[in-house]
């Protein structure tokens, strides 16, 4: 197998988990861009006259104001149902009793006794139904996205257009009293504010009364112009309890009493509007788009007449968004620049008017205001993104230049103009209504076809890497004539698409196109793969996966599905990792391991004593495991706090050194810092000494022992800048400022030149001339002259190595050299694991950079524990050539190098009796030097395979957690934590994955790259000794 094979089948593998994840995430995540235009009083949305409401109105913005204060009462999650009255079903049967049915009894007594001052609507909410989401939604007028659905309990700031910022530019007095969130949605924006924790929904009690604490009296006191009230306990009791519980029927009461004492205190300037932002389902969750979770009720009430008619029998179905330019008009302010809500057009009712004429011309100017304010946001949002439709977008746009022309016609001909109106406004609401239907097919819908493809091409691409990593080993399996034409066919196939739809004027999709891609290419290669190879074998033995692997990724599995434990992941896997260490030392103690040799020949429990010696050193595992033990609980100790536990606290080791006072504690943490990054290089200084690597002339090794303390040297003065920068004198801020930006980039600089000295000589070994000697050895070839093919040149390998440990032994012990080759090297059993371990610390120190100073602790114990994690796998491993070609190791590169590396302590020699000095010189004359990594180089094939198939299994892990992750996020996607657990969960596994991935590419890349450079060296080592 070749080395160029195995890079592209990872690299197609790898972009068929891309494709999968594309596919399933442009389904799955809600995208939108927000723009930072804002509107004003200033800036009419459109050209044309002033609306008929603002006339001759001193001050008047877009409209005149209809209302000088509003009381905004949000029920969290007040579902329609629940402002409903108890009603029989069927005529003449009692009606049905739920305990949520006909608690808000006020609503029904103020629209039967006023029925022109009041009016109930169901709202509608788009999807997500997360709180965080509707509050953006009802201050805003647009959509959600899931950007915003991702900060779902830890907001932060709206920059789009809305309600309240328009209220504090026009200098009205808002206060809040409720739900944290809009805290951190408006900074500083309230007048006053009540603010109180919002996360334990077991809580159904503190939000609530702590607002019934101010909210009388603030309205009493007469000093605001418009009151936020948000109750929580609805939305508690709905998570806690589920709507049927009785503790549901006690919440609503109590939100009928304050509707109570509200009306009785409402001025005639005043409008009163009650709203929940979502419902929820039958067991109180909320999140996704059901009809309960997208249902919530709507009233409105005011002192004075608000509408000419009745309600109707049955309310009227307004999307949720209705309420910003409705409120925005009302309150005399301009709608926010990013609305795509429609005005509820019967509020702009001339009711004192007796002609209706007057009405209808009312409320078509409102509806003309709202449309140019939309047209407006189209054309700048076209603009700036390509998301929308453009011949539905074009198509819009000519709707709202015939219904704008129309409405400008009837303000300049009154003649005729009742007729008119019957056009103008079904027009206005018809272009309103198709850009909401528009923007929500873009922005706010689901796509449950995308997903599933996406999650069925994550499910195909693991099994592909699972039925694949066992043919890997196969001599008789071959991947090009596989791989080449599946590929031909799949690109084929995207590209015709691609023309076709090109050709037809529809939108190119590329994530579609992907994806088809993907597709065609890995189906016809699993057919031909299993017709020509898997269909031969028995099925136990294309899945030889063991009982205990098995269990173990369907529990890692599994897992993915429970918010908690992904929460509380970063406490879990310490210690699950810490008791598969002491499983592993109670199973060495088990089988004798931990005994004293002599103590292994007395047989236990009755069964026979042991034939051999164990295979490994049980009390080296043992000091390894507490090691590891050790370096996970020092670790622990820098922790960060996920956002849902807020009862915990963040370690506060994490914080840069220029947050400290102290500045005794801030030099002792500097020094640690320092300390800890000084010890980073004397680790890897003296492994490089100890395999003989350090010794070597190439550029690479001399990078490591001049250029990486360098490294060290800037890394530490430019943490003494930034943690003292406040504190330098004024006459040094400027050279200071200017150092802390020419260190990092002089160190990350330092860190691509040697990554670039690594690749361009790689092999990092000590080659000494030997005295010549006659021939008495000779290397055997099956052919003649320099090697011509890869075939000969690994036939000859392997001897040539042997011959050059025998002459660097001959010189050690001072005797005769017994072979003709000429040259020693230094420890050329290391030069795969060298490479590696240099790259892998040039490349900690840009990220260290990206960090706090004491984050070069964790470095440290990183190192650490991959050291020791690794010298335990090794421990398992059976270092011999079939251990490689069936090999079971799962991770980087070095998981597959160091098993061999492993064997460098030296020649294992036979025990002699006293005496026989003779027999032990020959003896020790026979042994050979252990051949580490060299004997990769024994099978090539064996080699590229092991390296493919180390790859496979390492995306095959990744790919479980990613295909788990988006499998939770697809059916949890109503789970009231989708937004804040599962869905940033699955971000953050899939960019860990492209992550990865990458890194693994580069890492058995660079792997091939040093196997190459060997070869040449070899290659050139063979023509030497041919002349």
């Amino acid at each position: 197998m070749q080395k160029i094979s195995v890079l592209l089948f990872l690299a197609w593998v790898s972009f068929l988990f891309y494709a999968g994840i594309a596919l399933f995430t442009s389904g799955f995540l809600l995208t939108r861009l927000e723009l930072t235009n804002h509107s004003s009083c200033q800036e009419p949305p459109g050209p044309g006259s002033l609306p008929w409401g603002s006339r001759g109105e001193p001050g008047a913005c877009w409209m005149a104001s209809r209302f000088s204060r509003v009381v905004l009462v949000l029920i969290d999650a007040l579902r329609f149902d629940f402002a409903q009255p108890q009603r029989s079903r069927v005529p003449g049967e009692p009606p049905v009793s739920l305990p949520f049915l006909g608690k808000l009894g006020s609503l029904q007594r103020i629209l039967e006794i006023q029925p022109h001052h009041a009016r109930l609507y169901q709202s509608k909410a788009h999807p997500p139904t997360t709180t965080m989401q509707r509050l953006k939604a009802l201050t805003t007028g647009s959509l959600p996205t899931f950007i915003d659905a991702g900060s779902n309990f830890a907001s932060y700031a709206i920059v789009e257009d809305n309600l309240i910022k328009q209220l504090a530019n026009a200098g009205r007095r808002v206060i809040f009293m409720g739900d944290d969130t809009w805290k951190d949605l408006f900074p500083g924006a309230f007048s006053q504010a009540f603010f109180f924790p919002s996360f334990n929904v077991k809580d159904l009690h503190t939000v609530d009364n702590g607002i019934l604490e101010h909210l009388y009296p603030t309205m009493d006191s007469g000093e605001w112009d418009v009151l936020i009230a948000h109750f929580l306990g609805v939305d508690h009791c709905g998570h806690k309890h589920g709507p049927h519980h009785p503790e549901m029927a006690k919440k609503l009461s109590q939100m009928d009493q304050v509707i109570q004492g509200l009306v009785e205190r409402l001025e005639n300037d005043t409008l009163l509007v009650v709203i929940g932002d979502h419902g929820m389902t039958m067991s109180g969750d909320h999140g996704g788009d059901s009809e309960l979770e997208i249902s919530a009720a709507l009233f409105l009430y005011s002192p004075t007449a608000l509408f000419t008619s009745a309600p109707p029998e049955e309310p009227e179905i307004v999307p949720q968004i209705s309420l910003v330019p409705t409120l925005a008009l009302l309150l005399g302010l301009p709608i926010p620049f990013g609305n795509i809500g429609e005005v509820i057009a019967e509020l702009f009712s001339e009711v004192e008017d007796s002609q209706p004429h007057f009405s209808a011309l009312a409320q078509a100017s409102a509806l003309h205001l709202n449309a140019q304010q939309v047209s407006r946001f189209l054309h700048t949002y076209s603009a700036a993104a390509q998301d929308l439709q453009v011949k539905e977008l074009h198509r819009l746009q000519h709707l709202f230049s015939k219904a704008s022309a129309d409405y400008q016609w009837l303000l300049q001909s009154p003649q005729g103009a009742e007729a008119a109106l019957q056009a103008v406004i079904p027009e206005l609401q018809q272009f309103l209504r198709g850009v909401q239907s528009m923007c929500i097919e873009s922005w706010a819908h689901f796509s449950l076809v995308r997903m599933a493809g996406g999650a069925a091409l994550l499910a195909a691409a693991c099994l592909l890497c699972l039925l694949v990593s066992q043919w890997a080993t196969s001599p008789g399996f071959y991947f090009c004539p596989l791989l080449l034409i599946p590929m031909a066919q799949g690109l084929t196939g995207a590209i015709a698409c691609a023309g076709l739809l090109a050709t037809s004027g529809l939108k190119l999709d590329p994530v579609v196109l992907g994806a088809m891609a993907a597709v065609g290419s890995l189906l016809p290669f699993l057919w031909k793969a299993w017709a020509d190879w898997g269909s031969k074998r028995p099925l136990a033995a294309l899945l030889p996966m063991p009982g205990p692997v098995l269990l173990l990724l369907f529990i890692r599995f599994a897992a993915f599905f429970s918010d908690s434990f992904v929460v509380a992941e970063a406490r879990a896997t310490p210690f699950l990792l810490g008791s598969l260490i002491l499983l592993l030392v109670a199973r060495l103690h088990w089988e004798g391991r931990l005994l004293p040799p002599k103590l292994l020949t007395i047989p236990r429990l009755g069964l026979s004593a042991p034939t051999g010696p164990p295979q490994h050193n049980g009390a080296q595992a043992l000091g390894l495991g507490i090691g590891l033990l050790l370096c996970i609980r020092l670790a622990g100790l820098f922790h960060r706090c996920p956002e849902e536990t807020p009862a915990c606290r963040s370690s506060p080791w994490l914080s840069p050194l220029a947050s400290m006072v102290g500045g005794r504690a801030k030099n002792l943490w500097y020094g640690a810092c320092v300390g800890a990054l000084v010890a980073l290089l004397a680790a890897v200084r003296l492994w490089l000494r100890r395999h003989g690597n350090l010794k070597s002339p190439e550029p690479p090794v001399l990078f490591v022992r001049w250029g990486l303390p360098v490294m060290v040297l800037g890394t530490a003065a430019y943490w003494a800048l930034a943690s003292g920068a406040d504190e330098a004198p004024p006459r040094l801020r400027a050279l200071v400022a200017g150092a802390s930006v020419v260190l990092p980039r002089a160190v990350a600089g330092l860190a691509a030149s040697g990554l670039m000295l690594l690749l361009w000589r790689p092999v990092t070994v000590l080659v000494k001339a030997a005295t010549g000697a006659p021939r008495s050895r000779t290397v055997l070839t099956p052919f003649s002259g320099p090697p011509t093919s890869q075939a000969d040149l690994d036939y000859v390998v392997p001897q040539i190595y042997r011959h050059m440990q025998e002459e660097f032994r001959g010189q050690l012990e001072r005797t005769k050299p017994q072979g003709p080759l000429t040259v020693a090297a230094y420890q050329l059993g290391s030069v795969y694991s060298a490479a590696m371990v240099t790259a892998l610390t040039l490349l900690a120190f840009p990220l260290l950079l990206l960090h706090a100073e004491r984050i070069s602790l964790v470095f440290l114990l990183l190192f650490l524990q991959s050291f020791l994690l690794l010298h335990l796998l090794a421990a398992g491993i059976p270092i011999t050539t079939p251990a490689l070609s069936s090999s079971e190791v799962v991770g980087c590169p070095l998981l597959l190098l160091w098993p061999f590396l492993c064997e460098s302590q030296g020649p294992q020699r036979r025990r002699q009796a006293p005496g026989n000095e003779a027999e032990a010189r020959v003896s020790s004359e026979e042994e050979e030097e252990p051949l580490m990594e060299m004997r990769l180089r024994d099978a090539p094939h064996h080699f590229n395979a092991a390296l493919l198939q180390l790859g496979l299994k390492y995306l095959f892990v990744l790919g479980i957690q990613i295909l788990a992750c988006a499998l939770a996020a697809s059916i949890l996607r109503r789970h009231l934590m989708i937004w804040k657990v599962f869905a940033p969960k699955f971000i953050f596994e899939a960019v860990g994955f492209v992550v990865s991935s990458v890194g693994l590419f580069l890492g058995i890349a660079l792997v091939m790259r040093v196997d190459g450079a060997v070869s040449s060296w070899f290659r050139q080592l063979v023509l030497a000794q041919q002349r």
